[in-house]
């Protein structure tokens, strides 16, 4: 049987629900779509979505419909995940890889098949490359712990960009200052876009690692890979990849980018906090020593010697989140019902409605401007602190994120204390967008009168 497109399941899903739910939805969502003209799509999207799958974007805020747009900092849960977690909690609650009763031997099976579908989902070669870990920042550290203890040595060098989310600045700061090594700063411009035609003169025969993001968690930017890793691997450096929003916003396939580590949260895909994941080229994981110790990572433990278990357990130490890798397998099944290219289209009508919304109000400053950016809008208005907007939008219904997005580098290129940011998802709507714009207009008026 052929799998229906996104625009057929939206339209079979709006039907059955207009059908079910009476004569007013029977005829509301169908003008919807004639009021949205060209984006009928994004608008029957946002509706089937907001309405059946995500629970939590029917509450209500201060009385008012919520409008979430803080998925950048962590995107809602389809009902399927929700579900999911219930279900493990309830019926499949146990310690995996360790016991030979049903239900350890039912969690193991789940969490290695969840393995093996992201695996597949981001383009790895084998599952064996997937690490589970407690989130991006967790990921990262193991490659700046563990890669850098090995082969990092005094006088060698570290080029990070200076778009990075601290977790992909700090943890390559610490160990470069443990060992002795450099850091050397990639930078962007002014429209935020990352300059890598400098790369060359930064890098050297001492250059050991490139940490770079996918897409940018205040700006938006999706940088050329390309050229970096292609330079990287010229002098014989490994590229780390920030992968959260990257992979949200367009997706990955790690093999034809060839990127040597890939790092990503399962909060920012749709599913519960404190899962992540690391990718590594197997023979670059076989190489590395493991970087925390205990349980399930080890082979054979003796007082005289202990042998360590193969990747990817060498890595996972203690006992495993296996529910949230559960239910991060859950997340990129339910991202896999939609066609990527329509999801990307949605977006980018959302990014560019909101864009067009906030460039009417003056005084208004859009950072990050690059044509192919994803659904991130970071901004500022003359005279108004970001936390003062942010709290008015909350009143209104509106959640958006306010402050220095853990990327304080990114602050001071700009000379700005903070910014207002609203990140997009699959489940936002057009209308969603303009409040947005409405919202931040209204709160400019209160605020300079």
């Amino acid at each position: 049987m052929q799998a229906l497109t996104l625009r057929q399941r939206s339209l079979v899903g709006l039907t059955l629900f207009a059908m079910f739910f009476g004569a007013g939805n029977l005829i509301f969502p169908p003008w919807l779509g004639v009021q949205a003209g060209t984006e009928s799509l994004s608008a029957f999207i946002g509706f089937l979505i907001t309405a059946v799958g995500f629970p939590i974007l029917g509450v209500r805020v201060y009385d008012k419909p919520l409008v979430y747009l803080d998925s950048g900092a962590t995107a809602q849960k389809p009902e399927c995940v929700i579900e999911t977690v219930d279900r493990l909690h309830r019926e499949s609650n146990a310690n995996i890889h360790r016991g030979v009763h049903f239900l350890s031997e039912e969690a193991t099976e789940m969490y290695e098949a969840a393995r093996a579908r992201i695996a597949e989902y981001i383009g790895a070669e084998a599952r064996e490359e997937v690490v589970f870990t407690a989130g991006a920042t967790a990921s990262l550290n193991t490659v700046a712990y563990a890669w850098c203890e090995r082969f990092l040595r005094a006088g060698d060098n570290i080029v990070v960009s200076e778009m990075e989310h601290h977790s992909n600045i700090v943890p390559w700061q610490l160990v470069a200052e443990r060992k002795g090594a450099e850091i050397r700063v990639l930078p962007f411009d002014e429209e935020g876009r990352l300059m890598t035609e400098r790369l060359p003169a930064l890098l050297d025969a001492r250059t050991r690692v490139v940490a770079v993001t996918q897409a940018s968690n205040t700006l938006g930017t999706r940088p050329d890979l390309r050229p970096v890793i292609d330079e990287a691997h010229r002098v014989g450096a490994v590229v780390v990849v920030d992968g959260c929003q990257g992979v949200v916003h367009g997706g990955v396939d790690v093999k034809a980018l060839d990127c040597d580590f890939y790092a990503f949260s399962g909060h920012k895909l749709y599913a519960p906090t404190g899962i992540g994941v690391l990718y590594g080229k197997r023979d670059l994981l076989d190489r590395m020593p493991p970087f925390l110790s205990g349980g399930d990572m080890v082979d054979r433990v003796s007082f005289e010697k202990t042998t360590f278990a193969p990747v990817p357990l060498k890595f996972e130490a203690g006992t495993a989140n296996f529910v949230g890798a559960i239910a991060l397998g859950e997340a990129v099944r339910y991202v896999r019902q939609f066609d990527a290219a329509e999801v990307e289209a949605h977006e980018r009508a959302l990014l560019l409605r909101a864009t067009e919304g906030l460039e009417r109000i003056p005084g208004l400053r859009i950072y990050g401007t690059t044509p192919d950016k994803c659904a991130i809008v970071s901004f500022n208005v003359e005279g108004v602190h970001p936390y003062d907007m942010g709290m008015i939008l909350d009143k209104l219904g509106i959640a958006v994120r306010t402050g220095q997005h853990c990327a304080e580098p990114v602050m001071d290129h700009y000379g700005t204390t903070g910014m207002c940011r609203a990140s997009f998802a699959l489940y936002n709507t057009l209308a969603e967008a303009d409040a947005l714009a409405a919202g931040v207009e209204r709160a400019v008026k209160m605020l300079r009168n």
